[in-house]
């Protein structure tokens, strides 16, 4: 699959860990470097040093990436596993299968149509339990297992391991995975050996536990009543409430620590939320206080201290709406922006106006306007996703597909069905071009944008190893199933491309079967429109002035000035190996 290829293949933990601890870098950079007018005369601090920020006596822990393993077996591989050599890996792996009670494992291990495979995840900074994360599987070194297309992963239990006194060491279970395995359509077994024994399950990771997330006191500063403190001033701004009670997201632990609970605003956004609580004041006068909302005012209104003044002001809260709705009304963009995604977080729906208009024509601040749209569940918000659904542009209109999606799940437009049980399968009744998106993270799923595309005939792709997709006839194309040892099926459906798609899971096709057929047809024209891969709105683009924002390419470039805010979780590329 060209996209597949195309694309990087995998993130490894170091750069994951070093994406997220930079975007924290960052931000905070941006709140402390002093700034410039563009034409370079300084612009006024004018900081408080008696007003006390949270940040100033804490920093945050719980934000890295914790990576978990297991040994499992993937079955139903039609003769490309193999008997895997005896290694530790494999006695492991038999000690699971006793846990199970598995009937005589060595023949089942010995079958050609299984294959051991390691596993390997990671559980994202304030997972809470029952949530999904991706997980690759891969074949170890040695094995004789030539492909695991088509596989199923059996259920494996993952913990964190350890390597003390060249031994190996299990952790406490954090997650389980299993589900379908996804190898990329374009790997052959014999021209990509190495592609073809990787795979991902998409979404197939179950977190069992909450990563709790924490605030560490800093040297000097370690004290029961400054933990205390820290911690009535966070709860005065963030709770919880449940059974007709409120509880403060913050509970002093130690006079070294405390632990936070995951705002539910803030799910797709942790390091937004441990930033906007380190802006918190720790303690301050009313006199003060009134002082630091007329500072932040002025600072909200220049471009190049807006985005800082504008998360101090969301961490005030909502006696602070007012400040930013003046900045929202703003001629800079820039200026406009960080007003309305403060608001957003603060549930203000005026922002949700101000927000589409940027996800629509700004593609520097795209990924963040709709990260903050997400958050904002109203009626002004939906609608304001739901016409991006019909723009040209591929990342934005998935990027409101998932966005939407986020905000609510069940929405009649987006929620979709599962097909087969085996992925997720939405057609928009939307306008713009028509355009077939599917994934390769997060989970599996496809998205028909325009529901009644129909293939461009002759037609003839297949659909994984033993579907044939035939299209002669212009009012009907013929759905076959060949497999040794089964009797042959056939499907004569009419040519679009949602009937097409039914026969495939019908005749037990997969999601890796149905993601192949609309590759080859793609590849050979019979796709007429727009076949995507992933097309998540990117981060990391740049501000620069001088430049045309509405230029995606230029924007993309590195050597560009300034930064955004941190990549909303939502639209973070779940790439693992």
């Amino acid at each position: 699959m060209r996209e597949f290829a195309e694309r990087p293949t995998s993130i490894g933990l170091p750069t994951l860990l070093g994406r997220t601890l930079l975007g924290l870098v960052a931000i905070c950079a941006g709140c402390t470097a002093p700034a410039v007018r563009p034409n370079g005369a300084e612009i006024a601090d004018e900081s408080q040093d008696e007003v006390v920020l949270i940040g100033d006596l804490t920093h945050p822990d719980g934000m890295t990436y914790v990576q978990v393993e297991a040994v499992s077996l993937v079955t139903g591989l039609d003769g490309t596993g193999g008997d895997p050599p005896p290694t530790s890996q494999r006695a492991a792996l038999l000690d699971e299968m006793q846990r199970y009670k598995v009937a005589d494992p060595a023949r089942v291990l010995a079958s050609r149509d299984t294959a051991l495979v390691l596993v390997r995840g990671y559980l994202r900074p304030g997972i809470q339990k029952g949530d999904h994360f991706d997980v690759e599987v891969r074949v170890p070194t040695r094995s004789n297992a030539s492909s695991l297309r088509g596989g199923w992963l059996l259920q494996a239990r993952l913990t964190e391991l350890a390597v003390l006194n060249h031994q190996i060491h299990k952790g406490h279970l954090l997650a389980t995975a299993e589900g379908p395995v996804l190898v990329d359509p374009a790997s052959d077994s014999e021209e990509s050996p190495t592609l073809a024994t990787r795979g991902r399950v998409l979404g197939g990771g179950t977190a069992l536990k909450s990563r709790p997330l924490g605030l560490t006191i800093v040297a000097g500063h370690q004290d029961v009543r400054v933990s205390q403190q820290i911690g009535s001033a966070i709860n005065q701004r963030f709770y919880l409430t449940g059974g007709g009670r409120k509880k403060g997201v913050a509970t002093p632990k130690t006079d070294k620590r405390l632990q936070l609970e995951l705002h539910p605003r803030y799910k797709d956004n942790v390091a937004r939320y441990m930033h906007v609580l380190q802006n918190i004041a720790y303690r301050e006068t009313p006199l003060e206080h009134q002082e630091r909302l007329e500072l932040l005012e002025r600072q909200l209104l220049e471009p190049l201290t807006a985005q800082r003044a504008a998360v101090r002001l969301e961490a005030i809260g909502p006696e602070a709406v007012s400040i930013l709705k003046r900045g929202m009304d703003s001629d800079n963009r820039e200026v406009k922006f960080y007003a309305a995604e403060s608001l957003a977080y603060l549930d203000e729906p005026d922002a949700a106006e101000v927000l589409a208009n940027i996800a629509r024509d700004d593609p520097v601040l795209r990924v963040h306007a709709l990260g903050a749209l997400s958050v904002l569940d109203n009626a002004i918000s939906q609608e304001a996703l739901r016409k991006l659904l019909s723009e040209s542009s591929a990342e934005t209109r998935y990027g409101a597909f998932r966005a939407l999606w986020a905000m609510n799940s069940r929405d009649p437009l987006v929620e979709g069905e599962e097909l087969g049980g085996r992925f997720s399968y939405h057609r928009l009744d939307v306008a713009g071009p028509p355009m077939i998106h599917v994934t390769r993270s997060f989970r599996p799923e496809i998205v028909l944008f325009s529901p009644n595309q129909k293939f461009r005939l002759p037609l003839t792709v297949n659909a994984g190893k033993h579907i044939l997709i035939n299209g002669r006839s212009p009012t009907e194309v013929t759905v076959s199933r060949f497999a040794p040892g089964q009797p042959d099926q056939v499907r004569a459906v009419v040519p679009t491309i949602d009937a097409v798609i039914r026969a495939v899971v019908e005749l037990g096709g997969t999601y890796p079967d149905v993601v192949q057929a609309l590759q080859e047809a793609k590849d050979t024209g019979a796709l007429p429109g727009q076949f995507k891969v992933d097309a998540l709105p990117e981060g990391g683009r740049r501000i620069d002035r001088s430049i045309d924002e509405s230029d995606e390419s230029a924007a993309s470039d590195p050597q560009h000035s300034r930064g955004a805010n941190s990549l909303p979780g939502l639209f973070f590329r779940h790439l693992i190996s």
